[in-house]
């Protein structure tokens, strides 16, 4: 046995941002270990040196924490199997390699670039189903290949795949996966510059980090059968395999940038809930065999299993995260969302007003069942920041009539005499006021929401008296008269 105790790593590449794809699987292996009391390890994988990206593992990390997917061992909380960097790991990888080379299952390659592209268009000629390393230089002799190494020639170090075998694999999620070795090519374990290959590193990596679940993406499924020969290569127990499915755009292509944001710092920064999207990545791939939709997070470590994965792509449906994300923020007490409205007041137009704590509660109380996002406080009423700059043209067409201001003027002499400015109240003096001008309530309250707000919609129109107030409310009357029929 690998491990007493259930260990599973999220090893991401610091190529720049997390995926949402990456979220995913770093959320599988998170309820994974944590559903079974084990620990969740993040490994930096950052050999390709290429692709890195500098500030790309701080990104990682903050929005691994940010979603609240708090890792028990990784770079800067550190543990017993580090370092946790595999660039800090390189004389690790070359010990292997050179086991592996002693025991015949890896092999030094010196074949210039130019030779390995000869012999990639000379099988691409010949139709071959799949372009391969010919194993050239496995044939070298000990002699030259001493001789090559100390004239400084440069090589890789290759997996020696010997043809005609079944390599057999067992998948938590695909099952049982049978895999011809005649058509796995030597793969590169260390490459020219002394960096070892995903392979190699991911394969030493995890034996010695006790890792128990291998827990990623469908996209390495081609290379399992390669990873399966270098466990039995080392004499390794293999660690058992659960291989996610795609993530797919609404039209079934892979899921990219170009149909929409992947990365989960866009949507942080677009104001979705990290309850929401952790809710929401869930539910990509995984149900707990129910209706049931909305879940936080120690919800799901206690429904999550493996067993429950589909092997069908997943749709990314932004509808349903914004729904998702309405009902979370909704499920946030006021206070919560008080201090996340005075966050996004700080950083809008409106960052150098000052409003009281009751007046943005009441704002709350009032919009919280009209809004998906914080922002939306802001965005879909922002007469309850300002006074209205223009109104809706179709409502002013509809609902301003001739004998209009004079209605307002009468509705405003009615709240100007009101000693106790509450809901009731308001609602009282536009009662009466229809009453006595001898018209439906309707030709007061509609052309009313215009002039306080600009809008043909919002919250109640006692709520919006109540929260602008009586002295605001009577302003902002007079000023629609004179702006509206000037």
């Amino acid at each position: 046995m690998i491990n007493h105790n259930v260990r599973v790593r999220f090893a991401p590449s610091p190529t720049g941002y997390l995926h949402v794809g990456g979220l995913r699987t770093a959320l599988y292996n998170y309820l994974f270990a944590k559903s079974n009391n084990g620990q969740f390890i993040l490994r930096i994988e950052d050999t390709d040196r290429n692709r890195y990206v500098e500030g790309a593992v701080e990104n990682l990390i903050n929005s691994l924490k940010w979603c609240g997917l708090n890792f028990d061992e990784g770079p800067d909380t550190g543990g017993n199997y580090g370092p946790y960097m595999q660039s800090q790991r390189l004389e690790i990888y070359k010990q292997y390699a050179d086991e592996l080379i002693q025991k015949g299952y890896a092999y030094y390659c010196f074949c210039t670039q130019e030779r390995l592209e000869a012999l990639r268009e000379e099988q691409q000629k010949l139709k071959l189903p799949q372009a391969k390393y010919d194993k050239h230089c496995l044939n070298l002799s000990k002699e030259e290949i001493e001789n090559n190494l100390n004239e400084n020639i440069p090589y890789v170090i290759r997996l020696n795949v010997k043809p005609d075998q079944t390599v057999v694999v067992e998948d938590v999620i695909r099952g049982r996966v049978e895999f011809d070795s005649s058509v796995i090519d030597d793969q590169v374990l260390i490459k020219s510059d002394g960096y070892p290959t995903y392979h190699l590193a991911n394969i030493v990596d995890d034996h010695l980090m006790k890792v128990t679940h291998v827990i990623r993406g469908e996209e390495w499924l081609p290379s399992v059968p390669k990873h399966a020969l270098l466990y039995d290569a080392f004499g390794w127990e293999r660690p058992v395999f659960a291989h996610l499915p795609l993530l797919l755009n609404p039209d079934k292509s892979k899921l990219s940038k170009r149909q929409g944001d992947v990365a989960v710092e866009d949507y942080r920064n677009k104001g979705y809930l990290k309850d929401a999207l952790i809710n929401f990545v869930a539910l990509l791939g995984w149900n707990a065999g129910d209706d049931k939709e909305f879940y936080y997070l120690d919800e799901l470590v206690e429904k999550f299993s493996l067993e429950r994965v589909n092997k069908a792509g997943a749709v990314f449906n932004i509808e349903k995260l914004n729904w998702l994300n309405e009902e979370h923020l909704r499920k946030r007490s006021n206070e919560e969302i008080l201090e996340m409205l005075k966050l996004e007041i700080r950083q809008s137009d409106y960052k150098d007003k000052i409003f009281p704590d009751h007046y943005l509660m009441n704002i709350i109380i009032a919009m919280k069942e009209r809004v998906s996002f914080v922002k939306e406080y802001i965005t879909k009423s922002p007469y309850f920041f300002e006074e209205p700059k223009e109104y809706d043209s179709v409502s002013l067409t509809k609902n301003w009539k001739p004998d209009t201001s004079e209605h307002l003027k009468k509705f405003t002499e009615a709240i100007n005499s009101i000693s106790d400015p509450s809901k009731e109240a308001f609602e009282k003096a536009l009662t009466n006021t229809a009453e006595e001008l001898n018209i439906g309530k309707g030709k007061l309250i509609h052309p009313l929401r215009l002039a306080l707000s600009g809008q043909s919609t919002g919250p109640g129109m006692y709520d919006l008296l109540y929260i602008l107030g009586k002295e605001e409310s009577v302003k902002r009357i007079i000023t629609a008269i004179k702006n509206i029929s000037a």
